[in-house]
């Protein structure tokens, strides 16, 4: 299975080099102007990270946002920020419907705690492993029929977790 999300560490000298190549030798390309900038913000501190996704002339479709994802009995629909469980609306919090569409999004591949959290945490946030647990409980109390044993998100025990792609 393809990743559909990396992460990449860049220091300064790295994002140096990067503006220099995209300001004096840029590619042809609508979206260079957006990176340049991005990489500009980086550098002044403004963002600490930058997230990279193709445009859909690429023709990947698994990049592109769906207008739903169903999994099961499970209804996500990003643009409204909605979950329907089994017919009926659930009522997540942001940082819950970010983990469960983070998720759902790449079905199937396992993520840690601290890749869950750099996917959905853009700010400063405090990484602690029984955050993202605690996270993950709540959800599963609000999607899975049996939360002592969930199908939806599943548990790979010293690494992670993943959204069940066997749905």
């Amino acid at each position: 299975m393809k990743k559909s999300i990396g992460f990449v560490l860049m220091d300064s000298s790295l994002t140096t080099w990067l503006l220099e190549k995209l300001t004096n030798d840029p590619p042809v390309s609508d979206c260079v102007d957006d990176l340049r900038d991005g990489v500009v913000n980086m550098l002044s501190g403004e963002v600490n990270s930058l997230l990279l996704s193709r445009t859909e002339d690429t023709k990947l479709p698994y990049l592109k946002q769906a207008d739903e994802i169903q999994i099961g009995e499970l209804e996500i629909y990003p643009k409204s920020r909605r979950v329907i469980f089994a017919g009926k609306e659930v009522s997540l919090t942001p940082k819950e419907f970010d983990i469960l569409y983070f998720l759902a999004q790449n079905r199937g591949e396992v993520f840690t705690k601290e890749q869950i959290y750099r996917a959905v945490w853009s700010d400063d946030y405090l990484l602690d492993d029984s955050n993202i647990m605690a996270f993950i409980r709540k959800l599963r109390k609000k999607i899975e029929p049996d939360p002592d044993a969930p199908k939806y998100i599943l548990t790979i025990w010293g690494i992670g977790y993943k959204m069940n792609d066997q749905l």
